[in-house]
């Protein structure tokens, strides 16, 4: 019975650690799907990693980018700089974007300090509608 009980609470604490230990990012907002107007924040949050500027390269760290009407970048890609590819690297986790009317999909992408993606895993992407 001891060595049950042990496992359980061995196989328990793995669970835990595992969890701890996941990484995403998300939309805080606008939701998936929603209607905003010109200007409108966007608000990001990321989990599993800390948020830390560009420049530096420290394990489980970097920043957020926005990508309008674009995917995921590949993992260890870098992120270009255009008017298409928002950067954060002061390590900003929300902004005001200004976009004509239209519909459009924003993808978040965190990358590391030389702003090279973390990939499919640690991007999200959401469709919205501006009026």
């Amino acid at each position: 019975m001891k060595s049950f009980i042990k496992h359980i609470v061995f196989s328990a604490s793995l669970l835990a650690a595992a969890a701890a230990s996941a990484q995403s990012v998300s939309f805080v907002e606008p939701a998936d799907g929603a209607t905003v107007k010109s200007p409108f924040k966007v608000k990001f949050a990321v989990e599993g990693m800390e948020i830390k500027p560009a420049g530096a390269l420290v394990a489980n760290s970097g920043h957020h980018h926005l990508v309008i009407n674009g995917g995921a970048i590949k993992e260890g890609e870098s992120i270009p700089f255009d008017d298409k590819h928002l950067h954060f690297g002061k390590g900003q986790t929300e902004t005001d974007v200004k976009l004509p009317p239209g519909e459009y999909t924003l993808t978040m992408q965190f990358a590391n300090g030389a702003h090279q993606s973390y990939g499919t895993p640690m991007s999200k992407s959401i469709k919205v509608t501006v009026k």
